[in-house]
C-alpha cells in the first residue's frame, strides 16, 4: 500500500475528546468488551454490504465469502480485526471516526454512573463502539476502502487519542476495513490466540458471519519445519434465530440481545418463535430491563432488524410493531417479503400488516405471562415502560382490553406512589353496589393523594385510582369501561355515588342545598367572571371549597399536551363547589359588608385553585388579601 494523496491532520470534535479522555482514564475494569464492540461493528458493515449488493451486484467485487478475520502479533504487540464489508471512503472515515452526534454524546455523559464496568458498556449503547479500541490501545490505525471505489481511493485513518487524527489516501486492493490496535504497555494479554478466542466465544459466538483466526500451530514431533498455518472459524457462525429454541442456551440469547440492542444489561425477557403456514417468518423479540434515554421521543429511532431469507435488509423497521411498543428490540426474518423491499413498500404490504398484528399479540402475551407468573419482574418492567404502554389505549383499539389488563396505578389503598394496582385488583375490592371505577388526575402524585375531591371517598372507604403521569388524562379518554364497569373522573361533573349513598345522605344533601341557596346566589354575583357555576358540594367533608370541571372540559394535563402540540385552546371556567358545613364558609355567609364579602369569596376561590395545583392569575393580589386578613387577626 502506498500513499497517493496528501496526509491531512484534523482535530477531534470536542465531544469525542471528552469520550476518549474517559475511555483512556476511567473505563478499565471490563477491558475485553473492546473486541465485542469492534466485531459487532464489522458484522454491521457486512450486513450493509449485503443490502447494497441486492440492488448492485458489482458491490461484491467477485468476493462473496463474507467474513471477519482476527490476527495478532506478539512481537509487534498488535491486534488486527478485518472485515470485507461495506468499507469507508476518506470522507466517511473522517466524519464517522472524528465526530459523534452531539445528542448521543450528551446522553452518554449524562448516563454515566461511576460504575466502571457499566460505563464501559454504555459506549456501544450510544453508538460509540469504535472508541472502545482505545481502552487497550495507545494508537489505532484504520485501513479501509468502500465497496465500489477504485483501489487507489482507499483511506488510512490514524490516531493516538491525543486530540488529533490523520487521514490519507492509500491503495488497497480488497474492500472493507482493517483496524490495527497497537496495544498499550501492560495489555500484552490480548496479543494471544487463546485469550482472543475466549472473548469471541463469550461475547460474539452468535454473530452469523464467520470469525476466522489462524489455528494455534503445535510443533509436530520429529519435524523441524512447522506445519502450514490453517484457518479456523472461531464462532458458531449461524444466525441464532434460525436454530431451534431447545438448542440455544439462555446465555446465547442474552449476548445476542446485547449485540442487536447495544445495551449493557441483560434483557428482562424474550420470545423466540417460528411461524409456518400462510406466512413464514421467524421472530426473536426482547424486552429490555432499562428504558433507553430517548424512549419518550416518539420520533426517535425504533423498530426491529429486518431480514429476508436471512439476508439483512434494514435496521429500525418500524412497521412491525405499533409505536407504543417501541421499546421492544429484536429481529424478524421473513420468507415472504421481497429482497428489494423498501420502507415505502412496508407501509402498504398486507403480509407486513398481518405480521404486525401477530407480533403485537406476541409481545402483549409475553407481558401478560410475566404479570401473572413473575409479578416482581413485571413491576420492574412497569417502572421503566409503563407510561409508554399506556399510549396503547389510544393507539391500538383492537388490543385495548389486553393493554388495559397490563396497566398499573397507584391508589388510595396503596401506601406509596409506586404503581402496583391493576384494574382487576381494583374491581376485586369494589364495594357492594359500586358500579364505577373512580380515579383522580393531578400533576403530581402528592397532588392526587391530597386532592380535596377524595374526601367523601375516604369517608365511605371507596378506593380511588391516583393518576399523575403526563399521559394519564389522554389515555383515560380512550378507556371508557373495563369488565363492564364505567370509569369516572371524580374531578369532573356532578358526583353521583348511586347505591353507595344512603337515603339519609341524599335527603341531607337536598336540605343543605335549600338552606344555602342565598349564599350560592351571593357568591355567583361576585365570582361570575371566574366561574361557570357555583353549587353545594357532595365531595367535601373537610375542605371549604373545591373546583370541578364540567364533563366535557379538558383537564390541565390534556390542555398542556394540546398546547405543546401548537393548538390554541379555548378558555373555560371551572365550577366552584362549596361546603356550607365548614367554619370558613359559615363565616363568609355571615359577612354583611359586601366589599369584605367579595374579598373573602375571592380568597375562597383562590384557595380552591391552589388545592388543585393550579397557578393563580394574580398571585400578588391573593397574597395581599391574605396578609390583610392576618393583620386584622393580629390587631
Amino acid at each position: 500500500m502506498t500513499a497517493v494523496a496528501e496526509k491531512e491532520t484534523l482535530g477531534f470534535q470536542t465531544e469525542v475528546k471528552q469520550l476518549l479522555h474517559l475511555v483512556i482514564h476511567s473505563l478499565y475494569s471490563n477491558k475485553e468488551i473492546f473486541l465485542r464492540e469492534l466485531i459487532s461493528n464489522s458484522s454491521d458493515a457486512i450486513d450493509k454490504l449485503r443490502f447494497e449488493a441486492l440492488h448492485n451486484e458489482s458491490m461484491m467485487e467477485n468476493d462473496s465469502e463474507l467474513q471477519i478475520r482476527l490476527e495478532f502479533n506478539k512481537e509487534a504487540n498488535t491486534v488486527t480485526i478485518s472485515d470485507n464489508g461495506i468499507g469507508m471512503s476518506r470522507e466517511e472515515a473522517a466524519n464517522n471516526l472524528g465526530t459523534i452526534a452531539k445528542s448521543g454524546t450528551g446522553e452518554f455523559l449524562k448516563n454515566l454512573s461511576g460504575d466502571q464496568k457499566k460505563d464501559s458498556n454504555l459506549i456501544g449503547q450510544f453508538g460509540m463502539g469504535f472508541y472502545s479500541a482505545f481502552i487497550v490501545a495507545d494508537k489505532v490505525e484504520v485501513l479501509s476502502r468502500r465497496a465500489g471505489l477504485a483501489a487507489d481511493q482507499a483511506v488510512r485513518w490514524e490516531s493516538d487519542a491525543s486530540g488529533e487524527f490523520t487521514v490519507e489516501n492509500i491503495s488497497k486492493e480488497d474492500r472493507g476495513t482493517s483496524i490495527i490496535m497497537h496495544l498499550k504497555e501492560g495489555e500484552e494479554e490480548y496479543a494471544d490466540g487463546w485469550r482472543l478466542r475466549n472473548i469471541i466465544q463469550k461475547y460474539s459466538d452468535h454473530i452469523s458471519v464467520p470469525i476466522i483466526m489462524e489455528k494455534e500451530a503445535s510443533p509436530v514431533e520429529g519435524e523441524e519445519t512447522p506445519p502450514e498455518p490453517e484457518d479456523e472459524v472461531v464462532n458458531k457462525a449461524t444466525a441464532l434465530w434460525t436454530r431451534s429454541r431447545s438448542d440455544v442456551e439462555d446465555e446465547e440469547y442474552k449476548e445476542f440481545y446485547k449485540h442487536v440492542s447495544h445495551d449493557f444489561e441483560e434483557p428482562l425477557s424474550w420470545s423466540h418463535n417460528r411461524v409456518e403456514g400462510k406466512l413464514e417468518y421467524t421472530s426473536l423479540l426482547f424486552i429490555p430491563k432499562r428504558a433507553p434515554f430517548d424512549l419518550h421521543h416518539r420520533e426517535g429511532a425504533r423498530g426491529l432488524k429486518l431480514y429476508v431469507q436471512r439476508v439483512f435488509i434494514m435496521d429500525e423497521a418500524e412497521n412491525f410493531l405499533p409505536l407504543y411498543l417501541r421499546f421492544v428490540k429484536g429481529i424478524v426474518d421473513s420468507n415472504d417479503l421481497s429482497l428489494n423491499v423498501s420502507r415505502e413498500i412496508l407501509q402498504n404490504d398486507k403480509a407486513v400488516e398481518s405480521m404486525r398484528g401477530a407480533l403485537t399479540k406476541r409481545v402483549l402475551d409475553m407481558l401478560s405471562k410475566m404479570a401473572k407468573n413473575e409479578a416482581e419482574k413485571y413491576q420492574e418492567f412497569w417502572s421503566q415502560f409503563g407510561q409508554v404502554l399506556k399510549e396503547g389505549l389510544g393507539e391500538d383499539f383492537g388490543n385495548r382490553e389486553k393493554v388495559a389488563k397490563l396497566l398499573r396505578y397507584a391508589s388510595t389503598e396503596s401506601s406509596s406512589e409506586e404503581q402496583t394496582i391493576s384494574l382487576d385488583d381494583y374491581i376485586g375490592r369494589m364495594q357492594e353496589g359500586q358500579d364505577k371505577i373512580y380515579y383522580v388526575t393531578a400533576e403530581t402524585y402528592a397532588g392526587a393523594k391530597h386532592s380535596p375531591h377524595l374526601e367523601i371517598f375516604r369517608k365511605k372507604g371507596i378506593e380511588v385510582l391516583l393518576l399523575s403521569d403526563r399521559v394519564d388524562e389522554w389515555s383515560m379518554s380512550h378507556l371508557t369501561e373495563f369488565e363492564g364497569k364505567q370509569f369516572h373522573d371524580i374531578g369532573k361533573g356532578e358526583l353521583d355515588l348511586g347505591e353507595l349513598d344512603t337515603e339519609e345522605d341524599k335527603k341531607a344533601q337536598e336540605e343543605l342545598e335549600k338552606e344555602s341557596q342565598g349564599l350560592v346566589e351571593r357568591l355567583k354575583e361576585v365570582l361570575t367572571e371566574k366561574v361557570e357555576d357555583i353549587r353545594i358540594t357532595h365531595r367535601l367533608t373537610d375542605s371549604p371549597a373545591c373546583l370541578v370541571l364540567s364533563d366535557q372540559d379538558m383537564g390541565a394535563q390534556m390542555r398542556q399536551i394540546m398546547e405543546a402540540a401548537g393548538q390554541a385552546m379555548p378558555s373555560s371556567k371551572p365550577i366552584l363547589e362549596i361546603n356550607p358545613a365548614h367554619a370558613l364558609v359559615e363565616r363568609v355567609d355571615q359577612e354583611q359588608d359586601e366589599d369584605r364579602f367579595k374579598t373573602l369569596s375571592s380568597i375562597l376561590f383562590d384557595q380552591a385553585a391552589l388545592a388543585q395545583g393550579q397557578q393563580l392569575d394574580d398571585p400578588g393580589a391573593y397574597v395581599s388579601k391574605v396578609n390583610n386578613l392576618l393583620q386584622e387577626l393580629m390587631n
